[in-house]
């Protein structure tokens, strides 16, 4: 973090980081953790910008409540829902029960997370509820040996504990089917927070949405941000050449296949497809892989219009 140095409109022109957007204002801590509360200058919607909560940003100030952002610097990463700039790690909520645990919608948020170079950490919750034990151990298993932190204690307060340290120095999102309890879980993590929590509908078995906006939250040494759950993801970036490579055990079986750009599909010699027959890697993730390739491969061309 810089220090301050004077701008020439006699205010203060600052490093800071957006700690929360809301109504058009961006809240901007320094390095001493004084909020500003500023605007972002009229040219960001020139050049196609938006500032974004965890954005590294310049701006002036003349009092607390009456700044400006000048300028955003580089970002290592953006997401777009919910959107979070420079995420280290994303925390997965993911449900055994009500609603119903999937492999399916779990791999979806671990590929997009692989692809935006964010640590996840999958975090099953309900545990309480579950009757069948062994399909937890098998998810554990399952995720454990391709190297993924899985946070899925006995103990309610073990599992926070552990998360706080993994908060440490880190900014944190979480994410997950709507219904699944990530604003549950940071009330418990941060009881002061009062986070605004729904039940899961009946009818349509899932959550409302019930954060309204997106802040960073000081916890555990780090910052976390609360965010709206979500039933669904969609691969609008990846490419079917980059999609093996955000599996991160296919990455490993990868150089011992036969061909060098192995696709894991039909080609002869591959060691994915033998990993998965002697059950080394998982069927389920496997699976997952070829229907996420094929509706890659089905997506429709984005055009961008004519100035």
């Amino acid at each position: 973090m810089t220090e301050y140095s004077l701008n020439l409109l006699g205010g203060q022109w600052v490093k800071g980081q957006i700690r929360k957007a809301l109504s058009g204002f961006y809240y901007v801590a320094t390095a001493d953790d004084t909020l500003y509360q500023t605007r972002g200058r009229g040219n960001f919607r020139k050049r196609k910008l938006t500032p974004l909560v965890g954005d590294w940003v310049e701006f002036e100030s003349s009092s607390l409540t009456d700044g400006y952002i000048l300028d955003l610097l580089p970002r290592k990463n953006e997401l777009v829902r919910p959107p979070v700039a420079n995420v280290d790690l994303g925390i997965v909520v993911i449900s055994m029960v009500e609603p119903a645990f999937s492999y399916n919608l779990l791999d979806r948020f671990l590929v997009n997370l692989e692809y935006k170079d964010i640590e996840p950490v999958i975090y099953l919750s309900k545990l309480d509820l579950v009757t069948e034990k062994a399909q937890v151990e098998k998810v554990i298993a399952t995720y454990q040996a391709i190297g993924y932190e899985v946070v899925a204690l006995a103990d309610p307060a073990a599992n926070i504990a552990l998360l706080k340290k993994l908060f440490h120095d880190k900014l944190s999102v979480f994410m997950g089917q709507s219904g699944a309890g990530k604003s549950t879980l940071l009330n418990k993590i941060q009881p002061n927070l009062n986070l605004a929590t729904a039940a899961i509908s009946d009818y349509l078995g899932r959550g409302k949405h019930t954060t309204r906006h997106v802040e960073l939250l000081e916890i555990g040494g780090g910052l976390v941000a609360d965010t709206p759950g979500f039933s669904s993801l969609e691969f609008q970036e990846i490419t079917p050449q980059e999609l093996p490579r955000m599996f991160p055990e296919f990455v490993q079986a990868a150089p011992f296949c036969k061909f060098r750009e192995c696709q894991h599909v039909n080609e002869p010699g591959c060691e994915v497809k033998r990993r998965v027959e002697k059950g080394e890697i998982a069927t389920t993730r496997y699976d997952n892989y070829l229907q996420f390739l094929s509706e890659i491969e089905k997506r429709r061309p984005i055009y961008k219009k004519n100035k």
